[in-house]
């Protein structure tokens, strides 16, 4: 059985030396600030000074991989005779699992001895990242790169993203909430509670009154449909004490352990903005 390398993009939001750790390789993804329009790779600065930057009214916008990056990144470890299996953000989400699956194609043409493979995650922030874990934990389990590809496919839509924001201003610059309805939660201390469906869009399920309603729903929504055997990662951008706030509850009212927090980077940051507190884990659906 050929040797694999597993590949993912930081839109999982878990630090680089945790995927080191793994095993998994990363390729940092793009942000910029309009106000100078200079790229900037994922995780470049502290969170702070990042969410500090969007508080004081910076806009951080972001953009796909291109294609040539996909096939610096992709060639060396075919070239060195190893497959690659490639988790990427949610191409509802992002044009960049669209871009690697391209690479991958023209790829499998130049070195036909060779299997490269993109599963598309259908999911955004350590809800990637757990889908990445999995794939550490098939690989070393034993599973050949097509048969952790296959796994990974059947587990990917029970992949349960729940969060919240701080602030609506973020979704309505982006186009996930209207005008109105930011400035109506925004006057009444609305908090929406979403999640990622299964086309991997970002989607509003409830909307509650105030920030600890809106993380005691979370942990509802994981008692409700969370599987026996599943690891509970939290992500967060700048809220470290919410994130602990829901580590608690789980703890206390649902027995279950968290096995990791993690910070919510540039990339996915930029869009949910400072304050978003999001809850990820293995449910009998999404």
């Amino acid at each position: 059985m050929a040797e694999y390398i597993l590949v993912t993009d930081s839109a999982c939001d878990i630090l680089p030396e945790k995927l080191q750790e793994w095993g998994v390789e990363v390729r940092r993804l793009p942000y910029l600030f309009t106000d100078d329009g200079a790229e900037h790779l994922d995780n470049d600065r502290p969170a702070k000074e990042f969410y500090d930057e969007m508080r004081s009214g910076r806009v951080a916008k972001t953009s796909g991989v291109n294609e040539a990056v996909f096939e610096a990144l992709f060639t060396p470890f075919l070239e060195d005779g190893k497959d690659v299996l490639y988790i990427a953000f949610s191409s509802g989400l992002s044009v960049t699992c669209e871009n690697g699956k391209k690479v991958a194609a023209a790829l499998a043409e130049k070195y036909p001895e060779r299997k490269i493979i993109v599963v598309d995650s259908l999911a955004a922030s350590a809800g990637q990242g757990l889908l990445v874990y999995l794939a550490k934990e098939n690989r070393s389990a034993g599973m050949g790169i097509e048969e952790n590809a296959a796994a990974l496919e059947q587990q990917k839509l029970h992949v349960c993203h729940w969060f919240t924001v701080e602030d609506l201003k973020y979704l309505k610059r982006g186009g996930r909430i209207s005008a109105a309805t930011a400035l109506l939660g925004t006057a009444l201390n609305v908090k929406p509670v979403l999640h990622v469906d299964n086309e991997g869009h970002l989607i509003k399920i409830y909307q509650v009154h105030g920030r600890k309603k809106s993380i005691r729903k979370m942990a509802e929504m994981l008692g409700e449909t969370i599987l026996e055997d599943t690891p509970v990662f939290i992500s967060q951008a700048d809220c470290i004490e919410d994130a602990e706030l829901l580590q608690r509850i789980l703890k206390e009212e649902y027995n279950r352990e968290v096995n990791l927090i993690t910070g919510i980077g540039s990339v996915i940051g930029a869009h949910a903005g400072p304050g978003t507190l999001a809850l990820f884990f293995l449910g009998k659906e999404r």
